[in-house]
């Protein structure tokens, strides 16, 4: 288990063994949820985005829309 403290600003750092692990970059995204009382954060991998692939029924228009805006997001 790895572990963090959170600064004034509210933001925490993600250790590098983690980071690595799950391809987390500068720039990556990252979801928050809360799950069973816990805090999740799912970065927002290219993986993970093929993974759910399917899920809202929308025929890949919605991975195809959430691709071009990451890669809009990257060029910025």
């Amino acid at each position: 288990m790895e572990r963090s403290t959170v600064t004034v600003k509210g933001q925490i750092v993600i250790p590098a063994k983690l980071r690595h692990k799950f391809g987390i970059k500068k720039g990556t995204q990252v979801y928050l949820y809360e799950k069973g009382g816990e805090i999740v954060v799912q970065p927002i991998t290219d993986e993970y985005l093929l993974g759910v692939k399917g899920m809202t029924g929308t025929g890949g228009k919605l991975l195809k829309a959430l691709k071009e805006e990451k890669a809009r997001e990257k060029k910025l």
